[in-house]
């Protein structure tokens, strides 16, 4: 059997639906189950059971300080070893990331998986088309971002979805291997003439402040994590794009620009609300 973490979240949910239309059998796993889901809560070691689990497709739980994190990632390892898993695949960050805040937390995840001693395949990948969409704020002229014309080879969340349930399905062919999956790169610019209004380039240090003062909602963390994206797109870090992806899935991949377009429309404020300025960010 197959188990997914983070079944409720959007990539493992994406990635439990992909192995059901290929015809795998295979659950979810998460700290509120349902839909026979088994209960999986990393905070709680003792209570992780892998039983019966031929291969764990463990979702990244990367949405905590990055201790937490390691510790959460560490714990579901000894769980698979415990239980007798047969292969890992983990979900990572793309290899240009390496410079990102959110980065080290994933490599050294990495470095647990390879040496746990059970056959692993490790997934690096490239940041969602969805959250550069969404990463763009509406303002009363358009739209604004702090990437200036840096371009980022943005991936929609389906094609890394169905990229590793092809792999979770039958893991043997790409034991011992890490894949770059990155997509088509695109800009800031490129979103906002399909959207039809301008784009605005704003400073590192007013989008840093934005998030700090306009954004409450925000974990301690989450700023740091989005200005380091910002910077990254900015500069030309995360505009690099390889074969990885569009070989897995065995077909062209899907247009990033489509997808960031529908995350950055389904942001937009209606005729009321223009007038009262920068919208808040998206944060996944």
């Amino acid at each position: 059997m197959i188990l997914v973490t983070g079944a409720n979240g959007q990539l493992g949910s994406a990635t439990l639906a992909a192995l059901y239309a290929r015809g795998a059998f295979a659950t979810g796993g998460s700290r509120a189950p349902r839909g026979g889901m088994r209960r999986l809560d990393f905070d709680d070691p003792a209570g992780i059971d892998l039983a019966g689990v031929s291969t764990l497709v463990l979702i990244s739980a990367g949405y905590a300080e990055d201790d937490q994190v390691i510790g959460r990632h560490a714990a579901v390892l000894d769980a698979a070893v415990r239980d007798d898993v047969r292969h890992v695949v983990y979900t990572s960050l793309t290899g240009a990331g390496d410079h990102l805040a959110f980065a080290l937390a994933h490599r050294a995840t990495e470095r647990l998986v390879r040496a746990c001693g059970l056959p692993w395949t490790i997934l690096r990948n490239g940041l969602y088309a969805e959250l550069f969409g969404g990463l763009l704020m509406w303002a009363d002229h358009g739209v604004e971002s702090a990437f200036d014309d840096g371009a980022l080879a943005a991936v929609a969340r389906a094609d890394l979805a169905d990229a590793a349930a092809i792999i979770a399905a039958d893991p043997a062919p790409h034991s011992g291997r890490t894949y770059d999956l990155t997509g088509t790169p695109i800009t800031a610019t490129q979103v906002a003439d399909r959207l039809g209004v301008p784009h605005r380039t704003i400073g590192l240090g007013e989008y840093r402040g934005r998030l700090l003062d306009e954004t409450p909602e925000l974990l301690p963390f989450q700023p740091p994590m989005l200005a380091s994206i910002a910077t990254g797109i900015r500069h030309g870090f995360l505009d690099g794009t390889g074969p990885d992806l569009s070989d897995i899935l065995g077909r062209p991949v899907r247009d990033p620009l489509v997808t960031a377009l529908a995350a950055a429309s389904a942001t937009r404020p209606g005729p009321s609300h223009v007038a009262l300025g920068r919208a808040r960010p998206a944060t996944t």
